[in-house]
This record gives structure tokens, C-alpha cells and sequence, in this order.
């Protein structure tokens, strides 16, 4: 049996792909319906399917479950693992229920990335993909005069999606500078050439509803006692440093700096990482530890066509390598097209990385007072105590120093700033992925496995 973790654009490819191959799938996600972030579907009224959810749900061979959250992995003998679950909302009881995989895929994905300014912290400031949630999923905008403000060409599809549900975007606000795509032009045109009209519609819709859209600008301050009232916008330097500042009136600040990755289930099961940053995988899409494949923003940073491609590749791969394979499925290999696509997607997300790098000039706009760990209050100020004066070389001593990552989010918002800002390696080792009450894991349940005898 193959278990699939993330029924995203990389998930719901792995888990047909390994399906049409002759495998049993079990495919697991938190979220209520298939599609993750990019496909995401309203809850409210009357909805269409994701693409590719009503072939999940009809294929013989996949056992979707929904609502599900994964909170921990461990070994199960030299050829198994174990994956612990629970099922339901998050305020309901959820009975602890742990399957035996023989391959697992992981497609845990990413999430957005805010840097810390002063201000962050009150109510009105959200990332920017927090906003295309409400609009996606609710069909509603957050209230008010709108300030974008990030890197990258993700903030162009989010203000297209708040203005199709009446939002009043005040201004897009890019930190770099699309000039950087003139270093790589043949891989923009040759690899990026399905995304430049998506790219150029985005921008009409802009110039339709008179949004200003301004590079090398930025808000580096928010400004309220109860809420967001005003942001500080400053024009900067080409290594993001304040050249000039400007105040204007907000009442909604979505922000975002890229994506970090979801790296505790990977890092659970073992895998290697690449550059600290994102699990290492061949060609096959298998990482390090033998039975364990990844696909997706884990992977690297490169969008849904990517992510599909790669969830094709990793889910062919994980079928093949099952022993017992289907005969009737034949010998199931990464075909051509798919691994074609895997190549040209990683030139394009290596081409927006350099495109769109952030800089180091962030850090000032920081002051002592600015909080960098909002779930324990910890400033900047506690932070470079903690290094400075009580010697906190790591992670760890960080935490235990200063306080910063033990809070509510356990360091996924502020862990990989505080890393940076304090000059130590990040750390993605959690023993649990996802909050467990101790009242579930007393109904824990014998392992299982839906599919006895089978692969």
C-alpha cells in the first residue's frame, strides 16, 4: 500500500498516477476537499470539484480521506512505515489511528513566508496567502483599504483575486525588481512561456482597476492602537535598505516573502535535505531513505505545474518499486513527458529564485522593540541577548534562551527569521507534526492496514 500525504496539485497526481499503475492508495490531507492552496474550492453554497478530485474519488484503488491530519511517522522494520493519523475537525474527538505504508510520497507543501516589522503583529496584518484563502474559500476579501506587500509574482494573482470580490487595493508593493528575469531570458521564455499570460492578465486586471504597482518599494512599519491604521512605505535600496519613507492610511496589510516548505514529516521519515532548505530527491522523485518519495513545493519553490509533473513521477516511481507490482500494470517508469516537465519546471523556479532573491537589508527595518516571535512576544532585542550575552549557538539554546519558536506555531512563522537573525541553523525536527490532545492518544488504535495482502 502506498500512502500519500497532501492531496495538492503534487498529491492528487501522485496518488493516480501510482493508481493507474496498479497500486492501493491511501491519500491523506487535512483540508475538507482535494486541491490544496492552488485549487482550492468555496465551502459555501453550491462549489464545482477541484480538477482531478472526481478521479480520486472514483478510482478503485484510492482511498481519499479528507480532514485527516498526519502527526507523526516512524519505522516499521527494514520495508514498512508507520504513519499516525487523526480524522475529523480540529474541535471534535479524533480517535488516533496509525497505517502501515510500504512506500510513502510526500506532498506536505509550503507556506508563506512574513518577514517581522514593526507593527506585524496587530490585527489587519495577514500573508498573502491568507487573503486568497478568504477569497477562495469564503468569497470574501478583508475589509477595508488594502496594502500588498512581498516579493515575487505570487502577490499578482492574490490582488487579482481580491479585486474579482469588490476589495480596495490601495497599491501592490514589490521589494525587488522584475529586471532580475533579464539575467535568465531564454528560460523565462522557454520554460516560463505557460505562465506569462496568467502573468499578463494579472497585471490588466491591475491597470483595469487603477491599482498602482511600484518595485523596489516596500511597508516596513504598520501603524495602529487597535488595528491597522497606516503603514509606512519605503522606497529601497537594491539591497532592500530604506532610501525614503512615505505614510499612508491601511486597513489590511497582506504581506509575503516567498514560501518556506513543510519539512517535519521529511525530516521525521529521515530524509536528506538539500541546502537546508528542501528534501533532496533523484529522478525517480525518492529521497534518501529507501520507500520515501517527495513531489512538490518540498522539493523546491516552482509552482503547480511543477508540482504536478513531479507528483507523476514520484507516484509511477513509488508503484514500480513496490514489490508484487500488478502484472497486468506492466513495468511502471517515469515516462518521458512527465520527466520533461519536471527539468523545465526546476530551470523555471531556479530562474524565479535568482530572479526575485531577498535581501539582506530586511533586517533593517527592524527596531529592538519589533517582535519576532508574536506567539511569545519576543523581540528583537530578547533575540540578540540571547546570543550575545547568554552564547546561544543553535537552534535549541535559542529557543531556551529567548523563548522564540516554543510558542502556539512551534517556530513554523517565526523559526526560520529567528534562525537568520540570530546567525544559527534552522531546525525542522518536531516530534509532532500537528497538535495532539493527550485525551486522543489514549483511544489509540493497532495499526492497519486497509488493504491486507495487498501492495
Amino acid at each position: 500500500m502506498i500512502v500519500v500525504v497532501g492531496a495538492g496539485p503534487a498529491g492528487t497526481a501522485a496518488a493516480l498516477a501510482a493508481a493507474d499503475a496498479g497500486a492501493s492508495v491511501v491519500l491523506l490531507d487535512n483540508a475538507p476537499r482535494a486541491g490544496g492552496q492552488y485549487d482550492r474550492r468555496s465551502l459555501v453554497g453550491r462549489h464545482s470539484p477541484a480538477p482531478g478530485e472526481a478521479a480520486l474519488d472514483a478510482h478503485p484503488r484510492i482511498d481519499h480521506r479528507p480532514r485527516t491530519s498526519v502527526w507523526a511517522l516512524e519505522p516499521d522494520g527494514p520495508d514498512g512505515i508507520l504513519v499516525h493519523t487523526q480524522q475529523g475537525p480540529a474541535d471534535a474527538a479524533r480517535p488516533v489511528r496509525t497505517l502501515r505504508a510500504s512506500a510513502l510520497i510526500l506532498c506536505t507543501g509550503a507556506y508563506d513566508r512574513a518577514f517581522p516589522f514593526p507593527g506585524w503583529e496587530l490585527p489587519g496584518v495577514i500573508t498573502a496567502g491568507a487573503a486568497q484563502a478568504l477569497v477562495k474559500g469564503q468569497g470574501i476579501a478583508p475589509g477595508g483599504r488594502t496594502v500588498l506587500s512581498g516579493t515575487g509574482p505570487f502577490l499578482l494573482p492574490v490582488a487579482s483575486a481580491l479585486l474579482s470580490v469588490g476589495a480596495d487595493i490601495a497599491g501592490v508593493y514589490e521589494a525587488g525588481s522584475p529586471t532580475g528575469w533579464l539575467r535568465s531570458p531564454l528560460t523565462a521564455l522557454r520554460d516560463g512561456r505557460s505562465k506569462l499570460p496568467e502573468l499578463a492578465a494579472h497585471a490588466a486586471t491591475l491597470a483595469r482597476h487603477r491599482v498602482p504597482y511600484r518595485t523596489r518599494t516596500a511597508v516596513v512599519a504598520a501603524h495602529g492602537s487597535d488595528r491597522v491604521e497606516s503603514v509606512t512605505l519605503a522606497r529601497l535600496r537594491r539591497d532592500w535598505t530604506v532610501r525614503s519613507r512615505r505614510r499612508v492610511a491601511a486597513d489590511t496589510v497582506c504581506v509575503g516573502y516567498g514560501f518556506t516548505p513543510q519539512l517535519e514529516l521529511a525530516v521525521a521519515a529521515g530524509c536528506a535535505l538539500r541546502d537546508e532548505r528542501f528534501v533532496a530527491v533523484d529522478e525517480a522523485q525518492a529521497t534518501s531513505v529507501p520507500g520515501v518519495y517527495a513531489a512538490g513545493e518540498i522539493t523546491g519553490i516552482g509552482g503547480a505545474e511543477l508540482a504536478v509533473a513531479e507528483g507523476e513521477v514520484a507516484g509511477a516511481a513509488a508503484a514500480h518499486g513496490l514489490a508484487g507490482a500488478a502484472p497486468a500494470a506492466g513495468p511502471v517508469r517515469p515516462g518521458r513527458r512527465a520527466a520533461a516537465r519536471v527539468r523545465s519546471g526546476r530551470r523555471f523556479a531556479a530562474a524565479l529564485a535568482a530572479a526575485h532573491p531577498v535581501r539582506p537589508g530586511w533586517r533593517s527595518w527592524l527596531t529592538d522593540a519589533t517582535l519576532v516571535c508574536r506567539c511569545e512576544e519576543v523581540t528583537y532585542a530578547d533575540l540578540r541577548a540571547a546570543v550575545e550575552d547568554r552564547g546561544a549557538d543553535g537552534m535549541r539554546a535559542l529557543k531556551l534562551t529567548s523563548r522564540a519558536g516554543l510558542g502556539a506555531c512551534q517556530g513554523r512563522v517565526c523559526g526560520r527569521t529567528a534562525a537568520e537573525l540570530a546567525g544559527v541553523p534552522e531546525s525542522h525536527r518536531r516530534p509532532l507534526a500537528q497538535p495532539v490532545r493527550l485525551g486522543d492518544l489514549g483511544s489509540r488504535e493497532q495499526p492497519q492496514d486497509p488493504y491486507p495482502g495487498g501492495q
